[in-house]
């Protein structure tokens, strides 16, 4: 997947030149992973370019680099002010947005406190994460053999560079076996999420989905699709799932912000059917309100 170029983006406080946003390659991130990171959609409306949960995605933003004592040196309302900045820059109407903060050039070593702190955002157009075909008819997906990082390891609350090695190998062995998509299980062998997803499972009506607890990243677009849900009176619950309930599902699908809503039509050769009717109303109801066509959850959107 090719990456689109723009024309700016914005470092350390500056928009600058596409083509000059480069950094030393002896970066300590480049090295040790020592970074963290957020994926952002803005979309058109019909009120202008608007941006999905911009606040609630920087403080995580913020929350993450503080965690791995990380000081960004940039408020959340600053960052939030950079991200529509970068957006008008460009003159986007829709887009994807990558905010990255990394230990950047001077040290090396695996003690990453005296290195510098770089901040940027990036912004550029991109379809749906797994393709206008997955939304409509769903992906096959399996279970990788790789599993999810533990949480007193690698810890999934931290949308860290580093905790991605093991999405992108089980990324790799999902697409080499035929798969658009890998579910990961934790350590103790429950169903986690997928590489770049949450994941949500319909049983009778009821929605279910891991908990926090079980090694998740407590992601935005799941917190927004389970509050939708609750809205329409259908019961959600966090609860920790095995592989034969992926199976024995009624509906299957996952979500992310570079994703969105993703039915899933099969896991492990295992057949779930077509997008089912409680995935579709959501999906429905999900693009309705990211495309500002629903009121009711305005205060979602940040106007560019």
């Amino acid at each position: 997947m090719s990456l689109p170029k723009v024309d700016t983006i914005w470092m350390d406080g500056t928009l600058v030149d596409w083509d000059a946003a480069q950094v030393h390659v002896l970066t300590h991130a480049l090295h040790y992973g020592s970074g963290v990171f957020e994926g952002i959609r803005c979309y058109e409306t019909p009120d202008g370019p608007a941006v999905f949960r911009l606040v609630e995605h920087m403080e995580r933003f913020d929350r993450s680099a503080r965690m791995l004592l990380m000081d960004l040196a940039y408020p959340v309302d600053q960052m939030v002010e950079a991200v529509k900045e970068t957006i008008r820059s460009n003159r986007l109407t829709s887009c994807y947005i990558r905010p990255i903060a990394f230990r950047g050039y001077g040290v090396m070593g695996l003690d990453p406190l005296p290195a510098p702190i770089n901040v940027v955002i990036a912004a550029w157009p991109w379809d749906t994460y797994l393709g206008e075909d997955a939304l409509s008819h769903g992906v096959a997906v399996g279970v990788s053999s790789w599993r999810q990082r533990g949480v007193n390891a690698n810890p999934p609350a931290i949308k860290a560079t580093a905790n991605y090695l093991n999405s992108s190998l089980a990324r790799i062995e999902a697409n080499k076996h035929g798969y658009a998509e890998a579910i990961m299980l934790n350590e103790e062998g429950k169903v986690c999420e997928g590489t770049g997803e949450n994941l949500f499972v319909v049983k009778k009506g009821v929605i279910h989905t891991p908990p926090v607890s079980d090694g998740i990243l407590e992601g935005i677009t799941r917190d927004s699709i389970m509050a939708i849900a609750r809205d329409k009176g259908i019961e959600v619950r966090e609860t920790s799932l095995v592989r034969t309930d992926l199976y024995t599902a009624d509906e299957v699908f996952m979500t992310g912000s570079a994703a969105e809503v993703v039915p899933v039509h099969s896991v492990d050769g295992r057949e779930i059917g077509n997008p089912g009717p409680i995935t579709l109303d959501l999906q429905g109801s999900f693009f309705r309100v990211v495309k500002g066509e629903d009121p009711t959850y305005e205060a979602w959107l940040d106007r560019v």
